[in-house]
């Protein structure tokens, strides 16, 4: 099952410095934190903040070839978790089909806020999620694991990227 999920924050994980995107459903019940790259954070943050760039960035070009194209951005899922790396699908409306393609989730979402198109996760993905050992180190598991799941709204500004 597909669940719609929302940005609830883009920061940066205090143990790793590597930027996260969270998402979370319109409860509030399910988190899923997506380490990304710095460049993709820059994009999504870019967009997030209505921050206009002078030239078209690469999320900026797939959107304007999508539609140029007369495709539509129908939604991206964020849909399968292999060996602690994402998968994502953009699933795009072209000529009356539907189709999907791989993508990053962190491509994926950046498009899907450029589209304006909903962001939903499969319940497996999250439920998987909770099980994996994203700390780069051990000792730093725990750590972790306790920060995200103390993490409030309060929170985002403190590591906003």
């Amino acid at each position: 099952m597909q669940i719609e999920m929302k940005i609830k924050g883009l920061m940066v994980d205090p143990i790793t410095n590597m930027p996260i995107i969270i998402l979370r459903d319109e409860d509030g019940q399910r988190v899923l934190p997506i380490w990304v790259g710095s460049y993709e954070a820059n994009a999504i943050a870019l967009q997030i903040e209505n921050v206009p760039t002078p030239r078209p960035m690469t999320h900026d070009l797939l959107r304007n070839v999508i539609h140029d194209l007369k495709a539509d951005v129908l939604k991206i899922v964020v849909s399968d978790l292999k060996e602690n790396t994402f998968y994502a699908l953009i699933h795009l409306e072209v000529n009356g089909e539907r189709v999907a393609v791989d993508a990053r989730p962190s491509d994926a979402i950046a498009l899907a806020l450029r589209a304006r198109a909903p962001i939903y996760v499969e319940d497996r993905v999250i439920d998987n999620a909770k099980s994996i050992d994203f700390a780069p180190e051990k000792g730093d598991d725990e750590r972790l694991q306790k920060w995200l799941e103390n993490l409030n709204p309060d929170d985002m500004g403190k590591y906003k990227m």
